[in-house]
């Protein structure tokens, strides 16, 4: 399974599950739904369901899966 690395503000890095381009598009559609909207993703390490802010997403890359 494809993952993707997300670097945020607070200089935490996020591991999820998808491939870039799929991290990517659901994070510019979070954006695009308003400034309140999460991005629903799934961590690598344990599964659990995290939502992210779109704005708080500093940098983005492939993951090492």
């Amino acid at each position: 399974m494809a993952s993707t690395n997300l670097l945020l503000a607070t200089g935490e890095m996020l591991e999820v599950r998808g491939s870039l381009e799929d991290v990517a598009k659901q994070l510019e559609d979070a954006t695009r739904s308003g400034t309140g909207t999460f991005a629903w993703l799934d961590e690598v390490a344990d599964g659990e369901r995290v939502g992210i802010k779109p704005a708080h997403v500093v940098s983005i890359r492939r993951g090492a899966s």
